[in-house]
């Protein structure tokens, strides 16, 4: 297998920065730097719990999906992780943007992006979901139930115009976790294959003159690591565009076969290899479109996790360590507002002591957050100095996708703020949520 980068070249072991930022190096022992900015600093600057992100990671990785996919049309999966500079990023590399709701849209559009380089899906839309896409001018929609399809065509009207894919179930289990198994029959994402109701909704949608079919689309799942599932998809989805093609005289144009692009969270664990990948679906596609007479659709990516991801660190300090029985708990000041992953999907992470050189052995601990659920745990049975102690900064890092987006106001402790580093720069790029944001939303008595 091979990553998006070769691991940083370092005075620490070979694998120990290997989940890192290209740019993380350990100048000192016990001092990382992200970016040319040392993270301790940026703890310092800006406080704890802290997001941070490198910027130069970010582009390199889009650069790469552009490599690698050369014919393909890559959307950045804006559910991951955004805001105006990720946005800003993800345009200046030439990518589009897949979004799920009016907000990721209106923040994207505002912030200068071209509407007609975003598709938007989601399993149940909003009428201010659809209402928006059709104001700024969404490049596509995806129908995801058949009641969409009415509820589209009646917004965009008689005379209106708008180009949709039909997201489909090719009925393949992949994910790293059954809670993001997208691809699989009986759950709530897209219209079966096996069952007919995606054809009876393309056989609705081409009824529908101001709606324009471009293509189809489908999503297996998130951290599958292998092609195997990708390659399947293809030759199902392929199937069902030749039986279009000879049902209703239609040839599609589009095939978008999601994301879910596999990345490791701990030094060690699979990597999905995209060139490997890429190659592999490239020849597929291709052969399938043969053996059914079909032109080779455009095709297109939506990789979110495997561009955010890996550039992302979640700063924290120690606020006390417990020895019960046989197990000690370090608790930090964060934990699942800012984190859910660890409580929803059993996600394991490999958090460091930064800031400080211990020579003490490494005992396993467990790092736990600060909220009132016996489940809010960081990272479990890891290995930390055995000198641990409170005011000490612990770094976790691929904290850049799905944290800040996922962040809840449990105990109402406020959300995180973000730190872009490059080029030996830290600036920030979302504030933390202070208490006054919080009681300003609360508007009774």
């Amino acid at each position: 297998m091979t990553t998006l980068h070769e691991p940083a070249v370092t005075a620490a072991p070979a694998d120990v920065l290997s989940v890192w930022p290209a740019s993380a190096v350990e100048p000192r022992e016990g001092e990382i730097t992200v970016g040319g900015v040392p993270l301790a600093e940026v703890a310092d600057r800006f406080g704890t719990p802290v997001y941070v992100i490198d910027e130069d990671e970010v582009r390199e990785r889009c650069r790469t999906y552009r490599h690698v996919f050369p014919d393909a049309d890559i959307l950045y999966a804006a559910k991951a992780f955004l805001c105006r500079a990720m946005v800003h990023w993800v345009d200046e590399e030439g990518l589009g943007l897949d979004v799920c709701s009016a907000g990721e849209l209106e923040l994207a559009v505002t912030t200068g992006f071209p509407p007609e380089k975003i598709v938007l899906h989601g399993n149940a839309k909003s009428p201010r979901d659809l209402d928006t896409a059709l104001r700024l001018g969404v490049g596509r929609v995806v129908i995801d139930s058949p009641s969409e399809i009415a509820r589209l065509a009646a917004a965009v009207g008689p005379d209106g115009h708008q180009k949709v894919m039909v997201r489909v179930v090719p009925g393949i289990s992949a994910g790293g976790h059954e809670k993001i198994r997208t691809g699989t029959e009986d759950q709530k994402f897209g219209l079966s294959i096996s069952d007919g109701y995606a054809q009876y909704a393309i056989a609705r949608i081409l009824d529908q003159p101001q709606l324009e079919l471009t293509g189809l689309h489908c999503h297996l799942g998130s951290q599958i690591t292998s092609a195997k599932p990708y390659l399947a998809a293809v030759r199902r989805i392929v199937g069902l565009m030749a039986r279009l093609k000879e049902q209703h005289g239609l040839v599609l144009p589009e095939l978008d076969l999601g994301g879910g692009h596999g990345i490791a969270y701990r030094p060690g664990e699979p990597v999905l290899d995209l060139t490997a990948l890429a190659r592999k679906v490239r020849a597929e596609l291709v052969e399938a479109c043969a053996a059914a007479g079909l032109t080779v659709p455009r095709l297109i990516i939506e990789p979110g996790r495997a561009i955010a991801g890996p550039a992302g660190i979640a700063l924290y300090h120690v606020l006390s360590v417990k020895r019960t029985g046989a197990h000690t708990y370090v608790a930090v000041d964060g934990g699942m507002s800012d984190n859910p992953r660890p409580a929803l999907y059993g996600v394991r992470y490999a958090p460091r002591l930064v800031g400080r050189h211990s020579t003490a052995a490494p005992a396993p601990v467990t790092v736990v957050g600060r909220h009132c659920e016996a489940g809010d745990i960081v990272a479990a049975d890891v290995e930390l100095p055995e000198d641990i102690r409170p005011g000490d900064l612990l770094a976790v890092p691929v904290a850049g996708a799905y944290h800040l987006s996922m962040a809840s106001g449990y105990n109402l402790v406020g959300r995180p703020p973000v730190v872009a580093v490059d080029d030996g720069q830290a600036r920030l790029l979302i504030r933390r949520e202070s208490l006054e944001d919080i009681r300003c939303r609360d508007v009774g008595l």
